[in-house]
């Protein structure tokens, strides 16, 4: 299976654990010594899962997701040399200066690293994201920041998140090195990303909200996909769906008669039929429920068959294939 981020992270695990609901939540209050004790138990349960790849960004609950983690990693630096780290840049929430907005400027992206750094009590990224495309960014700029981060060993590798491939393509054309990873919305829910495929020559084609091509550009190119939003929020691994669409509710049901055939829990599932699309998709896992993270974790051991992954698909799409 394709899976291109090892060839440069060549010791990153399967899947990565997304670190957004650290630090206490989306509110004003300081990181507390509870917040703290949160994440170094999920930190080690990843590891004891096999995951050693860990996803943050700068805004995620307001910083304090990275002052959490960063608290872990100074009460005992050697956890360091056991993870890989990546962040994201460029999304300014709203504040007394302006709406929500996105900024990838050079100083931004400079301040924003710095602030990471600082936040996550490390010297370096393994990779640095650019959170979401600017229609302001310029990219000569972007290049050279890009090479005093490097020059600096402050970040290893670059990546995007949340950006089609005519971006990608246009941001690469100046860079010296190459984006390595984009990540994406894709999940049983978010299943554009496969409808796009199916759909070429049929009208239902205009519906997608999947820019036609990815995938096959990505894949070309060996840019690693990461999915966010990969479980849907438990849409269809334990959470009530009894007011959800007849498609959802059907999927759900789907999950939980596969779990119970291949001896594997609904996560497990849901996320197996991620990664078993041949483009080595590479769910990124925020739960902050320990048993959610270990039944994650079984994802790795399921290799659903080609009938059962159709059957999952054709039942979320809540239709037939054209």
């Amino acid at each position: 299976m394709n899976f291109p981020i090892q060839s440069y992270l060549p010791d990153a695990s399967r899947m990565i654990y997304g670190c957004m609901g650290l630090g206490g939540g989306w509110n004003s209050n300081p990181v507390s010594n509870d917040d703290i004790q949160q994440a170094e138990k999920l930190i080690h349960l990843a590891l004891e899962s096999g995951i050693n790849f860990f996803d943050h960004a700068d805004i995620y609950t307001f910083g304090k997701a990275e002052t959490a983690f960063g608290s872990v990693l100074k009460n005992t630096p050697s956890l360091r040399d056991r993870i890989i780290l990546q962040s994201k840049c460029g999304i300014k929430l709203e504040d007394a200066n302006g709406p929500q907005r996105y900024d990838l400027s050079a100083a931004w992206i400079t301040s924003s690293v710095e602030d990471i750094l600082k936040r996550l009590n490390t010297d370096y990224l393994e990779v640095l994201m650019l959170h979401r495309p600017d229609p302001l960014m310029e990219p000569e700029a972007i290049a050279d920041v890009f090479y005093k981060l490097l020059a600096a060993g402050k970040v290893k590798h670059f990546a995007v998140s949340n950006m089609n491939q005519h971006q990608i393509q246009y941001l690469d054309s100046f860079l010296d090195q190459p984006l390595i990873a984009n990540q994406l919305p894709m999940s049983l829910k978010e299943h554009d990303f496969v409808d796009d495929g199916i759909l070429v020559g049929s009208k239902e084609s205009s519906t997608t909200g999947f820019t036609p091509g990815l995938m096959e550009y990505s894949r070309l190119n060996k840019i690693q996909l990461q999915s966010w939003g990969s479980l849907a929020q438990g849409l269809f691994s334990g959470r009530d769906s009894s007011n959800e669409s007849l498609p959802i509710q059907e999927t759900a049901q789907r999950v939980h008669q596969l779990a119970s055939e291949y001896q594997s829990s609904p996560e497990a599932i849901v996320l197996a039929w991620l990664m078993g699309h041949p483009a080595g998709i590479q769910p990124v896992v925020g739960t902050t429920h320990p048993d959610r993270l270990k039944a994650s974790a079984q994802a790795v051991d399921v290799q659903l068959s080609r009938d059962h992954w159709y059957s999952l698909y054709q039942t979320a799409r809540g239709k037939d294939l054209p």
